[in-house]
């Protein structure tokens, strides 16, 4: 969850992810390293915590915002290394690997069921309960944008049987932002908040990714295939007069700001 201090996006579910800081950094370079900023998830392999490593799977085709800006989805699998040794068979990401957030950008970090991104209801595990209805996981609704009609998935992701990793800096900078986020959630645990919303471009791209992923289509209205990276760039010029964003003139072939997520 992006922190409630931050301009852009306040309180939203999203990746770790950011602009890149030179042309020649690659999409995972981007990812990788906002993913060490934000969640404290290290850049160098050989630092990450034993039995664990990190594959890098794919990049998925671009996405694009209202705001006119290119996403590249990079997927990657944090999983236990059985050639490891000496680790735990069934170790647990979320039980061995304690997220270290930066206060100043991230509010909290939290997982979803994967799967559950092509379900209309909660995919419940045998022996555990949901908080409310199994049919307040998704809503899903159509929206125009300019002359186009988009699919808008809102997903309500149950917080009740997972540990829910928030800010922990005491000292610093970081302080007064650490102090205002507990007492937003104190807020939220008196309001009885027991899902978080995942929805806008952070939804689709987990739709997207788990419908490649599973080789399955959703149970819900999606629209459109997948995108391609050349429908996305006639996008970026269409859309590009209407936006007004300058970075996007008509002369480029390619927008020159990429964003690794």
């Amino acid at each position: 969850m992006r922190a409630s201090t931050l301009r852009n996006y306040s309180g939203q579910a999203a990746f770790p992810g950011g602009k890149a800081d030179t042309l020649d950094e690659a999409p995972f370079d981007i990812a990788r390293r906002e993913a060490w900023e934000e969640i404290g998830l290290p850049r160098d392999d050989a630092k990450i915590p034993r039995p664990f490593r990190i594959e890098h799977l794919c990049q998925l085709p671009f996405s694009l915002a209202k705001t006119a800006l290119a996403v590249r989805p990079c997927v990657a699998f944090l999983h236990p290394d059985d050639d490891a040794g000496g680790g735990k068979a069934a170790s647990s990401v979320e039980d061995t690997m304690i997220p270290r957030l930066d206060a100043k950008e991230v509010a909290a970090v939290f997982s979803a069921n994967f799967h559950n991104f092509l379900r209309e209801e909660d995919e419940v595990p045998a022996g555990e309960t949901v908080p409310g209805k199994s049919s307040d996981w998704y809503k899903g609704v159509w929206t125009d944008f300019h002359d186009s009609r988009w699919r808008m998935h809102n997903f309500f992701v149950p917080i009740n049987h997972q540990n829910v990793t928030k800010p922990k800096v005491r000292q610093g900078g970081q302080e007064a932002i650490a102090k205002r986020l507990d007492e937003e959630e104190e807020e939220q645990v008196q309001e009885g908040m027991t899902r978080y919303r995942v929805w806008g471009m952070t939804g689709r791209m987990l739709v997207d990714a788990a419908r490649i992923a599973y080789g399955e289509e959703p149970e819900f209205e999606v629209g459109l295939h997948p995108p391609d990276d050349e429908t996305i760039w006639s996008g970026l010029h269409y859309f590009q007069p209407m936006i007004r964003c300058p970075q996007f003139e008509p002369t480029y072939d390619r927008p020159h700001e990429f964003v690794g997520a």
